[in-house]
């Protein structure tokens, strides 16, 4: 299956993969901040970084919380003025995925019903210790929905659409 935007026109042309932690060791290195591993980060790569353009010269860590040097940052000082800053990616980097799973920016904008009744949109994607919870918007209220195998009935994101349990709200 083709990756290319028209596939998946409502993914943005960048992903955001995390946010520059706190300075490592004196050479320049990051740690990379909320970084859930989907898109392997490599030295050589080619980043946005705070929206501008960057490249990881070395890669250290786990696949869980990588340390990143940027070819823009030389010394601890220089590290420590990037930190904040979000590191993207081409979407088309984003792996193929297993039918059941999905990625946070695929459900972002999904329109949600609960039986013939309309929810809302998913606005963002919570992450939580137990399960995501799905913040939806567009009723009197936010609805937080937590995205459990209990709580959805199904999830066509090419559709753009998630239905929930009729009983759940």
């Amino acid at each position: 299956m083709s990756k290319s935007p028209a596939d998946r026109p409502w993914r943005p042309p960048t992903i955001v993969v995390g946010r520059v932690g706190r300075a490592h060791g004196l050479d320049g290195a990051v740690h990379l901040d909320s970084h859930g591993g989907a898109v392997p980060l490599r030295a050589g790569q080619e980043v946005r970084l705070g929206g501008a353009p960057a490249v990881i010269v070395e890669r250290r860590g786990t696949d869980q919380r990588p340390i990143l040097r940027f070819d823009c940052a030389s010394d601890r000082d220089a590290a420590e003025r990037l930190r904040g800053r979000d590191v993207e990616v081409p979407s088309s980097a984003l792996p193929e995925l297993d039918a059941d799973d999905y990625l946070h920016v695929d459900l972002i904008g999904c329109r949600v019903t609960s039986g013939e009744r309309e929810v809302g949109t998913v606005a963002e994607v919570l992450v939580y210790p137990a399960n995501d919870v799905l913040d939806i918007r567009g009723g009197k209220e936010p609805v937080l929905v937590p995205f459990a195998a209990d709580v959805i009935v199904s999830v066509d994101v090419t559709a753009r659409h998630i239905a929930i349990r009729d009983d759940f709200l």
